[in-house]
């Protein structure tokens, strides 16, 4: 088997008394978008400044291919940051090649790929207007292009859609998963939970610095799966059914049913079986990711009802 990509060896970052990033330790799947997930502050943005050597461990190792990271790896990556850092004076075109240029392309190979990129994303009638020109959201993407204008191998993706509006949401979405199925590796950043269940296979979540789970998104799903079933269904319910069950969420057409300690689906199902009702649906609930995020950073900190408020 091919070398992860990345792979972070219990890398230590910190800032006078403040402990960013806490002997973290993860590998990068070769053919999965990886979430790497936390509320603000947890940690991400040190990570990745340390995977795009902005800054370096202060111990443990990264690779990059097999390879300890060096000075060279940088111009394998294209970084999206959240902080958006576009020269506002100037050109687009003339952006995107004075940006194409630093990672190595020639003049020609530069403008061709802008050129290619712009008309992706309907921008190919704002070469010639200065950046401060575009709107916020068309600046966004003017960015994402200088990100990936260069082919990285591993694309790293900071709150990517912030600020754009569904349409050309759906657009970057559409051109991550194609760099994607092409090869490419990518890390995607957020905090924003619904985003990363639609896009990442595999997830690291870290909270104060530290990694507190780690896997495939389907796997960590289930392993936090609490019996609960949506029921649907049509008729009556019999009484006896909220007297054994805990019924939550009740209309007239449907149900939450959580299950307590010792009892069996194929028990509720056989009690529903026996007095008639007509079942027209029956699953399992999992967890979503922002509930088993949440039930983690709890349990380590009962305090923290709510890791994601970011309202200070």
């Amino acid at each position: 088997m091919s070398a992860p990509i990345i792979s972070v060896d219990t890398v230590r970052k910190v800032y006078g008394e403040k402990v960013a990033v806490d002997d973290v330790s993860f590998a990068m799947p070769p053919d999965a978008i990886l979430g790497l997930l936390g509320p603000n502050g947890a940690g991400k943005t040190s990570l990745i400044r340390m995977i795009t050597t902005i800054t370096a461990p202060d111990s443990g190792k990264i690779y990059f291919n097999g390879e300890p990271l060096s000075g060279y790896h940088p111009t394998q990556i294209g970084y999206l940051p959240e902080e958006r850092g576009l020269y506002k004076k100037m050109y687009v075109g003339e952006h995107l090649l004075y940006l194409a240029r630093l990672k190595g392309l020639s003049k020609a190979d530069a403008t061709t790929r802008a050129k290619d990129w712009l008309e992706k994303f309907g921008l190919d009638n704002q070469w010639d207007r200065k950046v401060e020109e575009l709107s916020k959201g068309m600046q966004q993407q003017v960015q994402f292009i200088a990100t990936v204008i260069h082919d990285p191998k591993l694309l790293i993706l900071d709150e990517p859609f912030s600020g754009l509006d569904p349409v050309n949401a759906t657009r970057m979405r559409k051109e991550i998963l194609r760099l994607h199925a092409a090869g490419t590796g990518i890390i995607f950043s957020t905090h924003r939970m619904e985003q990363v269940e639609e896009l990442c296979e595999y997830i690291v979540l870290i909270n104060n610095g530290a990694k507190i789970l780690e896997g495939k998104v389907a796997d960590i799903r289930r392993r936090f799966q609490d019996d609960k079933y949506h029921l649907e269904f049509e008729g009556e319910l019999p009484a006896k059914l909220g007297e054994r069950y805990e019924l939550l969420n009740p209309t007239p057409a449907g149900v939450d049913i959580q299950l307590k300690d010792g009892q069996k689906a194929n028990d509720l199902l056989r009690l529903l079986l026996d007095n008639d009702v007509h079942i027209v649906g029956f699953q399992e609930l999992l967890p979503s990711l922002n509930e088993v995020f949440i039930k983690q950073v709890t349990q380590l900190d009962p305090t923290n009802t709510n890791p994601f408020d970011t309202s200070e």
